[in-house]
């Protein structure tokens, strides 16, 4: 048995200044950049939301820019596995969390839970 929900959207960007494209989706959502909260300086800009709102996190890319949605789970290898039942391939694994490719094209992540809530709300797979 494990737990997965929807915890995030990506706004992937292959920009050359992090801080720019930061500030235009900041200002566009109407979120705050928040760095406290961003992890790595470097690739990531947390834009803060409300309790209990999906995080929006930018990211500096190297691929095309693009949006992908991360799934937390408390068991990446199940979720993994549940979801290349359901017809999703494994992109890349990488050491925190595993790219995957929905049998639609779509690219989206699964990551380690992330939220301070979770399983609050999230779903229950057996």
């Amino acid at each position: 048995m494990h737990h997965s929900r929807l915890c995030e959207i990506v706004i992937d960007c292959r920009a050359g200044d992090l801080d720019a494209a930061g500030a235009f989706w900041s200002a566009a959502l109407g979120r705050p950049v928040n760095l406290q909260e961003s992890g790595d300086p470097q690739l990531y800009r947390l834009l803060e939301g409300r309790p209990g709102e999906l995080r929006v996190e930018v990211q500096k890319v190297e691929h095309e820019s693009r949006v992908h949605l991360d799934i937390e789970t408390d068991d990446i290898p199940a979720e993994v596995k549940r979801l290349e039942t359901l017809g999703a391939k494994v992109h890349q694994e990488l050491p925190r969390w595993v790219v995957m490719q929905a049998p639609t094209g779509q690219r989206f992540c699964v990551v380690n839970a992330q939220s301070a809530d979770f399983p609050h709300n999230a779903n229950r797979w057996d």
